[in-house]
This record gives C-alpha cells, sequence and structure tokens, in this order.
C-alpha cells in the first residue's frame, strides 16, 4: 500500500470540509484514490437524491458506470444492500451469490468483475450511499484494506454533510440536486468529446477533468461551454 498516496488523500478529502468543492470532481477524486491505494480493480459511488433514489455519482471507468447503473435498473446487487442496511457487503466471489443477484452477478462477469465490497457512506444513523470497491479475481479481500475504506467513506460522508447552514439536511439535498444536474451536462459533453475526437468515453472524461484542473475551473462549467460552444477551449485535446 502506497503510504504517502493514502495521507496525501485523507488530506484531500478533509480539506473539502472548508473548501467550496465540485462535488462531482471530489467523487471522482474518491474512487480514483480507492483504486490506486487498495487492492481493487475499480471503483463507484452511489448517492440518493432528495426522494431517496439512488444515483451514480462517479465511477473509476465506464465498465462500473454501467454497472452501477444496471444495479440501480434492476433494483438488485450488493451496493444497495450497502445503503439499505448500512453495513459493509462482502462478496470475494460472485459466482456464489448467483441466487441471490442472478441478473447482477451475471452483469458484473460480463464486464470483467468477480468480486465486489460495498461500505455505506454514513454519518452516525444516517446513510447517504454506499462506496463499492470491484475486483477482475476472486479472492478474500485485504483485512487491512477493509478499515481504510470506509474510513475514506466516512471522511467523504462528512464532507458532503458539512455543516455550513443550521439545516445539513437541506444543505445536502441542495449539493446531490445540483451535482445530478452537473452529471448530465457532463455525461453530454463525454459524449460529444468522443465523437469528436473518435475516442471512448472514459478518455474523453479524463480531457474534461484535466482541462478544468489546469485552469482551475468546475468540470460541470467546462463541460457547459463545451457543449454550448460559447468558449473556444483552447487546449482541450487527449
Amino acid at each position: 500500500m502506497d503510504q504517502q498516496l493514502l495521507s496525501k488523500t485523507f488530506v484531500e478529502l478533509a480539506d473539502n470540509l472548508v473548501a467550496d468543492f465540485d462535488l462531482i470532481d471530489f467523487l471522482r477524486l474518491l474512487t480514483d484514490r480507492c483504486v490506486g491505494i487498495l487492492d481493487v480493480s475499480a471503483a463507484g459511488v452511489l448517492l440518493a437524491d432528495r426522494e431517496g433514489v439512488l444515483r451514480v455519482m462517479a465511477a473509476s471507468s465506464e465498465q462500473v458506470r454501467l454497472l452501477e447503473l444496471f444495479q440501480l435498473q434492476n433494483d438488485e446487487g450488493p451496493c444497495l444492500e450497502s445503503f439499505r442496511t448500512g453495513r459493509t457487503v462482502s462478496v470475494p466471489d460472485l459466482r456464489t451469490e448467483a441466487a441471490r443477484w442472478p441478473r447482477f452477478v451475471t452483469q458484473a462477469h460480463q464486464r470483467g468483475f468477480a468480486a465486489v465490497q460495498a461500505h455505506p457512506m454514513r454519518l452516525r444513523n444516517e446513510v447517504v450511499g454506499a462506496l463499492n470497491l470491484f475486483r477482475s479475481t476472486p479472492g478474500p479481500f485485504d483485512p487491512v484494506d477493509a478499515p481504510i475504506a470506509q474510513a475514506m467513506a466516512d471522511v467523504a460522508t462528512i464532507s458532503l454533510l458539512q455543516q455550513r447552514s443550521t439545516d445539513r439536511s437541506n444543505l445536502l439535498n441542495e449539493q446531490l440536486q445540483n451535482a445530478l444536474n452537473s452529471r448530465v451536462l457532463i455525461e453530454q459533453a463525454k459524449g460529444k468529446l468522443a465523437e469528436r475526437l473518435n475516442t471512448d468515453m472514459e478518455t474523453a472524461f479524463t480531457a474534461l477533468r484535466g482541462y478544468a484542473r489546469a485552469h482551475n475551473r468546475r468540470l460541470s462549467d467546462v463541460a457547459r461551454a463545451f457543449i454550448d460552444g460559447t468558449e473556444p477551449l483552447t487546449g482541450l485535446v487527449l
């Protein structure tokens, strides 16, 4: 495990306790760092909107994003269970759970995943989502990784629930709704850029995110400008 990267990650996650942060970029940082630090192949984040409906808010790869969407559309899978129970759900070999989640298990294997561990994003009794870790090979998860993953999920949750007003719930709802609106823009921009550059969606997202960070701008603002064509966005290349 990269201890230096782990320390840096917790500092970055904690920095968002006081900063006005870009929620989409923040959650993508969380998934990327999970893959970089833990013994997992991919990671995704599901968050509940103001109606309590789970949404895919971040994923380290397009395959994970599609798998998370599949879970939500079919109301079946370990990540949903973790959110609903507020407990970690660890499945070292998805083949053993084919009877429990038949459609999810089939879809996971088709997308190259053989094991999953889902951690609730919670603060005390409030569960706002789930951090989901995937491996391409079956086998037990490293027992050292599990508490670290939960700690990362907890710090991220505290950032989401930071108290900038007396009504924490309304603040969270507003943040999540804004993030959902931004997610739509970003997905549209990804598709448009991928088509223009003749590349895949993940590479297009990386280019958009890199441009936003290089110019110290919100990812959603860059996506909107690209879709509308209101700015040349010189330098937006692979």
